[in-house]
């Protein structure tokens, strides 16, 4: 199955038999079989779509996303027919009030720290021999990691607004560890300020944004497929238009599926093209393919090997039979 990226502007969308078909300045780009699509990202302005393309993306059950040119989502289009039980959607918001919400929240920031450790342990080793003082860095800060991770078997409360100041607590002291290693590590690469979030200006800043971006519909999509309501979130609070829930569940996907893939590419001697609009074209390109790939790649589940994005689909289900009292909620964490 294909996710089509369109980033150029001027691109048209449309249908033609039962193909999805693609221009550019008047002229046909690509056809796919309807049936190959599962996903449309558009990430420019000035793309055009017809009405019969969203009609036969809609019957297909092909999701349409809108990120802008910095990799911020701020659209989605999906058919009403992906939605799920009213019972899932119930036992959720009931979840909210009562020791469910509590062991997700738990669950969602243990699985975020546990795989920042693993992706710091991923790039000590093999430094060993090569670079002793940063292999004795990155330890370091993933066994600090590690020790803030395992307060959050000794919180106590019951519901989630009992724990968030908690929670949050242990997951800004582990990012402080695991940003001012990363920090070290690419400094001989790129002026890296340290972590920041919106409107970020420096080249690896923009382009983890908009690998973020990129993940967030994959998440977001995982999470109507498994009949959740998107923006009944536990970790985040609610506030309109906002899909808190999607915030919550990419957490534990981050460290491993955009930080560690592009943060590789940087240190191999990707260039990070910026212009006065951010990120060039062709960088957006290469890290969406760089992503795309990610998400192909396989790591455990269950003991099995499995797709990392059939591993987000399977997670979103978890939450949702955790909601319905049917199972015990895990992160997941990835290999290293």
């Amino acid at each position: 199955m294909e996710h089509l990226i369109l980033d150029e502007f001027g691109t048209f969308l449309s249908k033609r038999s039962e193909r999805l078909v693609v221009k550019k300045n008047g002229q046909v780009a690509l056809e796919v079989p309807f049936a190959n699509v599962e996903q449309v990202t558009i990430a420019c302005p000035g793309v055009g779509l017809s009405t019969d393309f969203l009609r036969e993306c809609v019957e297909h059950g092909i999701q349409i996303n809108f990120v802008s040119s910095s990799g911020s989502p701020y659209a989605k289009i999906v058919s009403p027919n992906l939605v799920g039980t009213v019972m899932t959607r119930r036992e959720q918001l009931a979840a909210y009030s009562d020791v469910r919400g509590a062991e997700l929240g738990r669950a969602f920031v243990m699985g975020k720290v546990h795989n920042q450790a693993n992706v710091l342990r991923y790039f000590a080793k093999h430094r060993k021999e090569s670079d002793p003082v940063m292999y004795e860095s990155l330890y370091d800060a993933a066994s600090r990691i590690d020790s803030v991770r395992r307060e959050i078997d000794r919180l106590g409360g019951t519901t989630i607004d009992e724990l968030r100041p908690q929670l949050l607590s242990i997951e800004g002291r582990a990012a402080t560890h695991y940003w001012e290693c990363l920090k070290k590590l690419v400094s001989s690469k790129v002026d890296f300020p340290g972590r920041e979030h919106r409107e970020a200006t420096d080249p690896l800043n923009s382009m983890l944004n908009y690998g973020y971006g990129i993940l967030y519909h994959t998440v977001w999509g995982a999470v109507i497929l498994a009949g959740l309501d998107e923006f009944a979130g536990f970790i985040h609070v609610d506030r309109p238009g906002k899909p808190s829930l999607v915030l919550d569940l990419v957490e534990e996907f981050r460290p491993h599926l955009i930080d560690r893939p592009l943060i590789v590419a940087v240190l191999r001697g990707m260039r990070i093209g910026m212009d006065k609009q951010g990120l060039t074209l062709e960088t957006r390109r290469e890290i969406a393919e760089r992503i795309g790939e990610r998400l192909e790649a396989q790591d455990t589940y269950d003991g099995k090997k499995l797709a990392l994005k059939a591993i987000i689909q399977r997670q979103a289900r978890a939450v949702a039979a955790h909601v319905r009292r049917e199972g015990r909620y895990r992160a997941f964490v990835a290999g290293w």
